[in-house]
């Protein structure tokens, strides 16, 4: 009984002290002058509007385009059980907020990290650019980094937008697993 006692605790302190690393990691907000911010997608609401969160992720990326930092933003997601393109939302939503239309690229078919990181990788290539910024979750920062980096885009930085909801903490503890499942198993 004393030993599963243990063994339990020593789980609940790993689990927690991978959580704190990955927070960590997520939280370092190092966005420099790049070739290209990418924005990954989120849910769309229902009225075709992006989630508090994923506006939150677009008005972060607007914001790395407004300094300076990048020169085009690439918008990825796909179509979700809602039945909107979030990269035409995503569009749609950074033209309202000024952004000149042509900074704008859209990848609809970002329908998941490894998706967009293949997607983005080949979009920069074909404008001969080499670095990009990364615009999430903090939580999804190092697996967007991880993916990006495979598909051959060497010179990243990431930022986040502080925006926190309740369901993070689910979404922390699904990156706990994702990550080194996408370590272990992604090519």
């Amino acid at each position: 009984m004393r030993r599963a006692g243990r063994l339990l605790a020593s789980l609940v302190l790993l689990i927690a002290a991978c959580a704190a690393a990955l927070l960590a990691a997520g939280t370092v907000d190092d966005a420099r002058a790049s070739d290209v911010a990418i924005v990954l997608g989120s849910k769309v609401d229902t009225s075709g509007q992006p989630s508090a969160r994923l506006a939150a992720r677009l008005d972060q990326g607007a914001a790395v385009y407004r300094r300076g930092l990048a020169r085009a933003v690439i918008v990825s997601g796909g179509t979700g059980q809602e039945g909107f393109d979030e990269a035409l939302v995503m569009r749609n939503y950074l033209i309202k907020a000024g952004l000149p239309p042509a900074a704008i690229i859209m990848d609809p078919h970002g329908v998941t990290t490894e998706a967009t990181a293949r997607n983005s990788a080949a979009i920069m290539q074909a404008r001969g650019w080499t670095s990009a910024i990364v615009v999430t979750q903090h939580f999804h920062v190092p697996r967007t980094v991880l993916a990006l980096r495979r598909a051959g885009v060497a010179q990243l930085s990431s930022t986040y937008p502080r925006f926190t909801e309740a369901r993070d903490l689910y979404s922390t503890l699904r990156e706990l697993v994702a990550l080194p499942v996408y370590w272990l198993f992604s090519h």
